[in-house]
């Protein structure tokens, strides 16, 4: 999917929601766990009961990788129903990868030819030829790590180098790679007084926000600061809506959630853009 389409699927929605798939089986309904893939038919209810209100899923690989071999023919079945059913949804694979010339090349295969991912989150640590092999995919995306929402983010993302913050560092360098039109950055909810200055080294690249809801950011903090003209923001939810109930209504409670936030998120663009 390229940016503009992904800009399209948010003007028809009003929403920049992004769910974010983090499935553990000890938190999903008890019922669930009789089926043949309990992650599968998860996935499958909420994405049936939200995808009119989100432009993107979020799976994190971690909870995937988790369950060995089931976990990720669940992971695949997943992307697979998405781009079947409602091939217009933006896929992110939250996988946090980061290594070298021909491992990255084959991390990127993974997820992009694969596992047909519209993009993945990448570590900038390892620098230009850890990122530019994920850059080579036409129309797909990297997400590098910025500023992330953890409280450990302060360890070494905001210190300074030559009296510049690290993590600006990082996206006013990543700028400068073969193929930078299609980086994205995670910059979290939780840092939101951050977004003016991101605006000033980025002002129109789309940002992948977590940490709204569950871990305190505020969503209207975050459009304050980080709103671009073409709004190049993907607010991600996991816990507050895939979480919202354990009994049989999950889905349906889910899909109340995703609809507040929704809501919200109309309300912002319509005063704001």
């Amino acid at each position: 999917m390229t940016t503009q389409q992904l800009i399209e699927e948010i003007k028809r929605k009003n929403s920049f929601l992004c769910v974010g798939l983090d499935v553990d089986l000890t938190k999903i309904p008890a019922f669930l766990l009789e089926e043949e893939d309990p992650i599968f038919s998860f996935n499958k209810a909420i994405i049936d009961a939200t995808h009119d209100l989100a432009v993107a899923y979020k799976p994190n690989i971690a909870f995937f990788e988790a369950y060995g071999l089931k976990g990720w023919e669940s992971l695949k079945k997943t992307i697979a129903y998405i781009k079947e059913q409602y091939p217009t949804l933006y896929t992110i694979a939250d996988a946090k990868r980061g290594d070298i010339g021909n491992t990255a090349s084959m991390y990127a295969k993974a997820f992009f030819e694969d596992m047909a991912f519209d993009s993945v989150t990448v570590a900038p640590y390892m620098g230009k030829d850890s990122v530019e092999p994920f850059l080579a995919f036409e129309n797909k995306h990297t997400i590098l790590l910025a500023l992330t929402s953890n409280e450990g983010a302060f360890d070494f993302q905001t210190q300074l180098i030559d009296g510049e913050p690290l993590y600006k560092k990082v996206i006013r360098t990543s700028q400068q790679y073969k193929n930078a039109e299609n980086l994205m950055y995670v910059v979290g909810a939780t840092k939101a007084e951050y977004f003016k200055d991101i605006r000033q080294v980025a002002p129109t690249s789309f940002l992948l926000v977590p940490g709204v809801g569950a871990q305190g950011g505020s969503l209207q903090d975050v459009c304050q600061y980080g709103l671009a003209e073409n709004v190049g923001l993907l607010i991600n939810s996991s816990r507050g809506i895939i979480y919202a109930s354990n009994q049989a209504d999950f889905a349906t409670r889910a899909r109340e959630e995703a609809l507040k936030m929704q809501q919200e998120m109309q309300e912002i663009l319509k005063n704001r853009l």
